[in-house]
């Protein structure tokens, strides 16, 4: 196929029903033809349970086949697909579905408990449960595809993704973006990847590496299944599983978190020499910072195809190359073609370069809302920018620079103090296989900086290695920014996507005080 075929997956399944379009996590392949059919069978299933152009359905699914059809159909039929992260417990599902309205829960029986109890709290009809594989009170999820003709539906209409956010503070609120009332082909669903230089079809292969129910991740992977580039889906993480994959399959382009180049880097030189990665052209890590020597090492062990990005649920953003990032060191790159970035102070007043304040982003591809939250739908917001809570400043060239999210920022003393400086010198340590710092209170200073260090293995934690953790930052930090005190966790509570839920950390330290933020 050329740059010319068809625009979106439905009209090249049709054009080339029997080119391989998936690999799951076992190895089995799908043809597009085979997908497609399953995907029209999903839209006439969930028709038939009642729902209509608008309405929300909700997955609580591993990466799989499943997962990718819901995807599809939802995009299809003008429905809204809410992904579940499917880490989170029954009550906190629960608020979801409740909260999204969503008139369909599919789960797969790996999480069974918590989407029993989510489903049972948002007292969701027993008609409108379904589970692959077996889950008490659910109908099989075959009962939506079964006997359903396998031809396009009719009214068809582009559907959105509503993803959730993660609730760092309050309740997770989802990201609503009006429909457009297109025809799915009418849109060009695969442009979100030539920010990246990213062509349709040209050989390339997506390894989905980490769990679809994450913003980026499933809008890589949509994005590039509708240019033509099949999909190679992991289930459950690992590094050397990942340098097999990319070179089993040839491999060209993937989107990573920067905990999984950590622990690429700690593998035995002899298992990263194994296998061959230069099929890769673009791994494209975000959604946490980035250690410069962690950067810099993946950069000379997997060369140029190794790419930042700044966005977030909301919308984005700004892409560095790693000509970039080698120009300018620690920078997450210029803004997109489709996006503006700025700085403000506290006060509403867009500062100059060279100044850090909140970083604030706008889109000129539309706009989004909070669902059922007008007041943090406006309150994050300058005209059409808004804000994550991002702390950063813009060079005289227009690169961004990130230093923290300001509900992280550590004040000790008057002084503000950045968290992940902190966090990339302690993983410089041997010992450190994973760091999180964050401030504690202090009678006097307000806050103190406290570290807490998950062991690299082979290593016992206790006070020595404290003292030799604490004695590293003497020769890497200034004295206020240093550890005061280290604590050891046996496993840092990161989602897969490397998203560190740094509050879980914290407030058992806050407990009986306020913090000033």
């Amino acid at each position: 196929m050329t740059d010319t075929a068809p625009n979106g997956f439905w009209s090249q399944a049709a054009a080339d029903p029997r080119r391989t379009v998936l690999v799951t996590p076992d190895g089995e392949e799908w043809t597009a033809g085979r997908l497609h059919a399953d995907v029209n069978r999903l839209v006439h299933g969930l028709r038939a349970a009642g729902m209509e152009k608008g309405d929300v359905f909700a997955v609580v699914l591993p990466n799989g086949v499943e997962f990718l059809t819901a995807y599809l159909a939802a995009s299809q039929a003008g429905f809204y697909l809410v992904p579940v992260n499917h880490h989170l417990v029954g009550p906190e599902i629960a608020w979801i579905v409740s909260d999204s309205g969503a008139k369909v829960l599919i789960a797969h029986e790996r999480f069974a408990g918590a989407a029993a109890a989510a489903a049972d709290e948002a007292a969701l009809p027993a008609s409108h449960r379904y589970a692959v594989g077996a889950v008490p009170g659910f109908r099989p999820y075959a009962e939506l595809l079964d006997g359903r003709p396998a031809t396009p539906p009719g009214e068809r209409t582009l559907g959105w993704v509503m993803n959730y956010t993660s609730g760092t503070t309050g309740r997770p609120r989802g990201i609503r973006r009006p429909l457009p009332g297109k025809l799915p082909e009418e849109t060009y669903l695969g442009g979100f990847l030539g920010i990246f230089g990213i062509r349709p079809f040209d050989g390339n292969v997506h390894l989905v590496c980490s769990p679809l129910y994450h913003t980026a991740v499933l809008q890589f992977a949509g994005a590039a299944l509708h240019i033509g580039h099949p999909l190679v889906l992991m289930d459950k993480w690992s590094p050397e599983e990942m340098l097999r994959l990319i070179e089993h399959h040839a491999c060209t382009h993937t989107h990573m978190v920067p905990t999984q180049f950590h622990r690429l880097l700690a593998l035995p030189q002899e298992t990263k020499d194994a296998y061959d990665v230069s099929s890769m052209r673009h791994a494209i890590h975000g959604a946490a910072p980035c250690p410069d020597h962690v950067k810099r090492a993946m950069i000379e062990w997997w060369g140029r195809c190794v790419e930042e990005y700044y966005a977030a649920s909301e919308g984005g953003g700004a892409f560095a190359t790693a000509e970039d990032w080698l120009k300018k060191p620690g920078t997450v790159g210029k803004a997109w073609p489709i996006s503006e970035l700025a700085v403000f102070d506290d006060d509403g007043n867009r500062l100059p370069a060279g100044e850090l304040g909140t970083v604030y982003l706008k889109m000129n591809t539309g706009g989004f809302s909070y669902h059922k939250d007008e007041g943090k739908t406006k309150k994050n917001r300058i005209g059409d920018f808004f804000t994550v809570g991002d702390l950063g400043l813009l060079d005289e060239e227009g690169y961004l620079f990130l230093r923290d999210r300001k509900i992280d920022m550590i004040i000790s003393g008057g002084v503000n103090i950045y968290p992940a400086e902190i966090e990339s010198a302690l993983l410089t340590h041997p010992a450190v296989a994973d760091a999180a710092a964050f401030g504690i209170p202090h009678a006097s200073w307000g806050e103190e900086v406290k570290a807490v260090i998950e062991p690299a293995e082979g290593f016992e934690a206790g006070d020595a290695l404290a003292a030799e953790i604490l004695r590293h930052c003497e020769r890497q930090l200034a004295g206020y920014k240093r550890p005061k005190t280290v604590d050891f966790i046996e496993t840092m509570p990161r989602d897969p996507n490397g998203k560190l839920y740094k509050r879980r950390l914290r407030e058992p330290y806050w407990e009986g005080h306020e913090r000033a933020m």
